[in-house]
């Protein structure tokens, strides 16, 4: 009896959650000139709870299907009517009112977390509705249509491809390759979808984070590219210092979906590194922070791109093991340190795969620093050829304060035990 009273609380909870949206958005409309606010809700997701609870107690899920159909014809005739008078043609109200019965009758019938979980995101998705309608309008069809195009390819790919090595190595695992590479397309995707969302003329700080979730290197490049036009060049170097930094934590948060045990042998060094770059970075955009417009990033659901950078995965990860399994964590070094100069994110994962297999944690985890280190000379080495004098010194001096932070935080500890 307690279970089921929690259960009925619950219900009407979530009922409550989706009602305090609704009616906020509602809020001023006039008095008795809505079919549904907060409350109608909330009584809707406690009817769902009672009617699956009338439902288990005489031991037929028919009575809850006809209690389901039955609310839905009553619910959908007042908005009808409701939509009529407004001359308004959305939807969107009869499914929430449905949703909440539903998700009523889970919280008693069913996974209580579940039906929680479920009336959180309804509400969120319904008062994201300006948010959505935006971003709708800043993507481009070949930008929705690459997403779909994936997210195909996902469903359909994935679940067909061997979940086995097929190489005498045991690096080259086809499901895993692609689950990889969706990923990390996935992740950068967050960070295109910020600029594009927020727009690229908000400042130098938005533009270098939010694209350097999508590709630090890119970043670097332009930033050089602008600081050649530019009179000051601090802030444009301070910029790709917030980028290097963002793609530190990248690759940390990347560690912490894949393989936690190896975070362990190289996080200390690796914060230090992008605190470095952080303080070094925002240091020269607050004392010469300017504006900056133009194209940081580009969209990571282009499919050539990712099927290339599925190919060098794949590549890299058979080198890795093979190199790993003749020449120990030596070889897994060489081949991260000249992966992480081209794609950082390749060097990582095929470091992250072979960790607990071929090598301890702890020779994974030096291997995400050599390629960390690469990736971090290689954007140097690039913003020397496309920036202008002023620009790479003041990046390059930032780089190696940030490789000594790093180094540091890797040895000293242990010269400290030894004295």
């Amino acid at each position: 009896m307690d279970n089921l009273i929690a259960r009925l609380g619950l219900a009407l909870a979530i009922g409550l959650l989706v009602g305090l949206e609704r009616g906020w958005r509602e809020r001023d409309a006039p008095e008795h000139s809505r079919t549904a606010g907060i409350r109608t809700f909330g009584i809707t997701g406690l009817l769902g709870g009672l009617c699956a609870a009338l439902s288990d107690a005489m031991g037929s899920s028919v009575v809850l299907g006809v209690a389901f159909l039955a609310f839905a014809a009553i619910f959908a005739w007042y908005k009808s009517r409701e939509a009529i008078h407004d001359e308004d043609f959305s939807v969107t109200g009869v499914v929430a009112g449905l949703g909440v019965f539903a998700l009523g009758a889970l919280a008693v019938k069913g996974d209580y977390r579940a039906a929680a979980a479920g009336g959180a995101a309804l509400a969120a998705v319904l008062a994201s509705r300006e948010i959505l309608h935006r971003l709708l309008k800043r993507l481009t069809w070949i930008e929705l249509r690459s997403a779909l195009v994936l997210a195909v390819m996902t469903a359909v790919v994935l679940p067909l491809l061997p979940d086995r090595a097929i190489d005498p190595w045991g690096g080259l695992n086809p499901w895993e390759i692609w689950f990889f590479t969706v990923l990390i397309a996935a992740i950068s995707f967050l960070g295109y979808v910020a600029v594009r969302t927020l727009g690229e003329t908000r400042g130098l700080l938005v533009s270098a984070i939010a694209g350097a979730v999508v590709s630090s290197t890119a970043v670097t490049v332009a930033l050089a590219r602008s600081a050649r036009k530019a009179e000051r060049r601090a802030p444009f170097a301070g910029a790709a210092a917030l980028a290097a930094m963002v793609s530190i934590l990248r690759v940390l948060f990347v560690t912490l979906i894949v393989a936690p045990p190896v975070l362990a042998s190289f996080a200390i060094p690796a914060m230090a590194a992008a605190v470095s770059f952080g303080v070094c970075g925002t240091m020269l955009l607050l004392r010469n922070g300017e504006e900056m417009s133009g194209a940081l990033t580009r969209n990571p659901f282009e499919l050539l791109a990712l099927l290339l950078f599925a190919i060098l995965f794949a590549a890299v990860s058979m080198a890795s093991a093979a190199l790993a399994a003749f020449a120990g964590p030596t070889g897994l070094l060489a081949t991260s340190s000249l992966s992480g100069a081209l794609d950082v994110d390749v060097a990582v994962l095929s470091a992250l795969r072979l960790a607990g297999d071929t090598v301890t944690s702890s020779a994974a985890g030096q291997a995400v620093l050599a390629a960390l280190a690469a990736n971090a000379l290689a954007r140097l080495g690039l913003a020397a050829l496309a920036a202008p004098p002023g620009f790479s010194l003041l990046l390059g001096g930032i780089t190696f304060l940030s490789l000594a932070a790093a180094a540091a935080a890797l040895f000293l500890p242990g010269l400290a035990m030894l004295n």
